[in-house]
């Protein structure tokens, strides 16, 4: 299945639809779908959003999940120092 998942500008996944509800609510125009979450539809062009739509498919909803579940783990595994990381010299 096809998801469209809206990143906020801190790259956090906010708003997941499917193709379905996409083509339901919004026409299958993932432009609007960005617009619509990123509140940009007051008088602010798309371009000015900070937002973005990512596509991505998965096999089901279980799928879907598991990755929505892990993002940010390279971040924690990275300050949880479960990662090699190594000292910069400035």
């Amino acid at each position: 299945m096809i998801y469209y998942i809206y990143f906020d500008s801190y790259g956090h996944a906010r708003t997941v639809m499917s193709e379905m509800e996409l083509s339901e609510k919004y026409r299958g125009d993932p432009e609007a779908f960005c617009r619509a979450c990123a509140d940009s539809g007051a008088g602010r062009p798309l371009e000015h959003a900070t937002g973005h739509v990512g596509i991505m498919r998965f096999d089901d909803e279980n799928d879907l999940r598991d990755y929505l579940e892990s993002l940010g783990d390279e971040i924690t595994g990275f300050y949880g120092c479960e990662s090699e990381s190594r000292p910069y010299n400035f």
